[in-house]
C-alpha cells in the first residue's frame, strides 16, 4: 500500500494546494478581503496563502471546531468568527459576510479552484505509479475527491477511485448512492475534516462522474487506522487522514493483492485527542 503524505507543509494538510490556486484567482479579480467557512484546514491554508499576498482573511467556524486548528488560524493572521454547531451553520454566516461586506467568498469544493488545486495530487499519483489499481480518498465537501477523481479517470482509467466517509457523517455517500442530494440531521464523528450534513449539488454531480464507489467506515476503524499509521509509519495524522486505512481494515479481502494508494490529507490534531484515540485507545470515548 502506498501512502500519499500531504501533511509535511506549512498548513499540515492538502488544502494548501487549493488555497494557492484560489488566492491567485482572487488577486486577479482585485479582491482585498476573503472569507470562508472551515472546519479548520481550509481556514489555515487560505490564511497562510492570503496574508502572504496582503489579503485580509476572515474564517467562520462552528463553535465546536477543533481548538488547535482555530489557534493556528489566528496565529497565521486571520479573523475568526464562531457560529453555530457545525460547518453548515458556519457556511451560512460566511455567505452573509460576503454579501453584506463585499468579501471574496471561498466555498470549498464549490469553488473550482479548490478542486483544481487538489487535482495536482492526482497528477503526482499517476506519475509516480501508473499501474495503481485503487485510490482511496477521504470525502468531506468533495474538493479532493472530485479533483483527484477527475485526473485519475482521465489519465489512469483502469484505476478505481473510491470515496471514504465516516459513518457518522454519511450525507455525501448517501447522496452519491441515490443520485440526488440527501441531507442529514447531525454529525457524529471525530473526523471533523470530513464532516458535513448538506452536500453541494454541483459537487455531487461531479462525484457521480468521477468516483467508482463510496464506502463508510466506523469510528473504531478510524482510530485503528490512526494507530496503524503511527505504529507502522511513524506518522501523526488527524482522523480524516485515516479514512482510507480504515476502509482497508474493514474490507481487507476487497483490497488484497491490489496496488492501493490512500491520501493522508491532514495532521492537525490536538495532542490530547491523539493520545486518547491512538496512544491510550482504552482510556475512553472521543470528545464527541
Amino acid at each position: 500500500m502506498t501512502l500519499k503524505i500531504e501533511t509535511l507543509n506549512p498548513v499540515r494538510s492538502f488544502k494548501g494546494r487549493g488555497a494557492e490556486t484560489v488566492v491567485a484567482a482572487a488577486r486577479e479579480k482585485g479582491a482585498s478581503r476573503m472569507v470562508c467557512a472551515s472546519a479548520g484546514n481550509l481556514g489555515q491554508a487560505l490564511t497562510y496563502s492570503g496574508t502572504r499576498r496582503g489579503l485580509d482573511v476572515t474564517v467562520v467556524a462552528a463553535c465546536t471546531a477543533n481548538p488547535l486548528k482555530l489557534r493556528r488560524i489566528t496565529d497565521l493572521g486571520a479573523q475568526v468568527r464562531l457560529e453555530g454547531e457545525d460547518i453548515e451553520d458556519a457556511r451560512l454566516l460566511a455567505r452573509e459576510i460576503a454579501e453584506t461586506e463585499g468579501a471574496y467568498l471561498v466555498e470549498d469544493s464549490l469553488d473550482l479552484a479548490t478542486c483544481e488545486g487538489a487535482a495536482t495530487i492526482g497528477l503526482e499519483l499517476v506519475r509516480d505509479d501508473p499501474a495503481l489499481d485503487v485510490v482511496l480518498v477521504a470525502v468531506g465537501g468533495g474538493a479532493m475527491a472530485s479533483g483527484v477523481g477527475y485526473v485519475v479517470r482521465s489519465l489512469a482509467g483502469h484505476a478505481q477511485v473510491i470515496g471514504v466517509q465516516p459513518a457518522g457523517a454519511p450525507a455525501m455517500s448517501l447522496s452519491w448512492r441515490r443520485g440526488t442530494v440527501v441531507e442529514t440531521d447531525r454529525i457524529e464523528t471525530i473526523a471533523d475534516g470530513a464532516a458535513g450534513r448538506c452536500p453541494i449539488p454541483e459537487v455531487l454531480d461531479d462525484l457521480l462522474v468521477v468516483l467508482d464507489d463510496m464506502t463508510l467506515v466506523g469510528e473504531d476503524s478510524i482510530k485503528a487506522g490512526m494507530r496503524a499509521l503511527h505504529e507502522h509509519a511513524g506518522l501523526v495524522v488527524e482522523p480524516s487522514a485515516a479514512l482510507g486505512i480504515a476502509a482497508v481494515l474493514e474490507q481487507p479481502e476487497r483490497f488484497a493483492g491490489r496496488r492501493v494508494t490512500t491520501i493522508l490529507c491532514g495532521s492537525n490534531v490536538e495532542p490530547a485527542d491523539f493520545a486518547q484515540w491512538v496512544l491510550e485507545p482504552s482510556a475512553g470515548t472521543s470528545r464527541r
